[in-house]
């Protein structure tokens, strides 16, 4: 099940979910829209790696999924590596990929993609609790 944004709101507001900072205009009617950290060129035909301004706090009991925005989507840009495990803490680090035609500017707060935040049936035997957990700024893969 995708949380609604009432839902999302309320477990902002009761601790139980953590977005900061929190953007009043990235609540959107069943997602939530993560902003760039700093300004940047995802060049064409190259994969750029993109920080989040949001620190994400996900509890066991709810995992989130990452979308391209529609924007982005439609001047080439596709995101690789989309999911967030239970228990994750931290910056997230987008790898985006653009197959346009062109360079794509991002400038420090933008919208890049939209976290979809779903629940989670039963007890999580292990929290997330691997090599990106509590990470800040961009993180390179460690494998």
């Amino acid at each position: 099940m995708v949380l609604s944004s009432s839902i999302i709101r309320r477990k902002i507001n009761d601790g139980s979910l953590g977005i900061t900072p929190f953007a009043e205009e990235s609540l959107q009617p069943s997602s939530y829209d993560l902003r760039a950290a700093e300004d940047i060129v995802i060049k064409k035909g190259k994969m750029t790696l993109v920080p989040t301004m949001e620190f994400v706090s996900l509890p066991d009991d709810l995992c989130a999924t990452l979308w391209g925005r529609s924007s982005f989507g439609r001047k080439g840009v596709v995101l690789g590596a989309g999911y967030i495990d239970p228990g994750f803490r931290g910056n997230l680090t987008l790898c985006m990929v653009n197959a346009g035609e062109e360079d794509i500017p991002v400038t420090k707060g933008m919208r890049v993609v939209q976290m979809l935040i779903h629940s989670v049936e039963g007890k999580v035997e292990s929290a997330y609790n691997g090599n990106y957990q509590d990470s800040h700024g961009v993180v390179k893969s460690k494998i």
